[in-house]
């Protein structure tokens, strides 16, 4: 028998289908840590915290920001359902450092009333802009 060497991947937000093709393996982050799908992977069901979606086509590796979601593996397919995720070129650099900025301000003078787990999704949201863009 033959072994598949890719896979449908299907990445969808509320507005667009970001992605949709044959791929090799993407990566992404997960709220348990970093994962990285091949054909033929378990059947699991992930939430998604934000980092680089990282898509391995057979003729390169495509890179993009993935801020939050819920993936569904199958070992025939992937699919993403993504509150938001970016190309590079989609990115406003200056946007995402002072955002970066705001977030670390927020982090490191934090009083009782700041909300240090959306202070911290803000921060992990404009690193990954900030990677993607590198």
């Amino acid at each position: 028998m033959a072994e598949n060497k890719s896979f449908l991947l299907h990445v969808v937000t509320p507005d667009r289908t970001f992605y949709e093709g044959q791929v090799e393996m993407v990566e992404f982050n997960t709220t348990e840590g970093e994962i990285g799908v091949l054909p033929g992977h378990i059947p699991l069901t992930v939430i998604l915290k934000p980092g680089i979606l990282c898509i391995h086509e057979a003729e390169g590796e495509k890179e993009a920001a993935l801020h939050a979601g819920f993936a569904e593996i199958l070992p025939d397919g992937v699919t993403i359902l993504a509150e938001i995720v970016e190309w590079p070129e989609e990115i406003d650099s200056n946007r995402a450092v002072a955002a970066r900025d705001r977030a670390e301000e927020r982090l490191h003078g934090r009083t009782p009333e700041t909300d240090v787990a959306r202070a911290e999704t803000a921060l992990q949201r404009a690193m990954a802009r900030i990677e993607v863009l590198k």
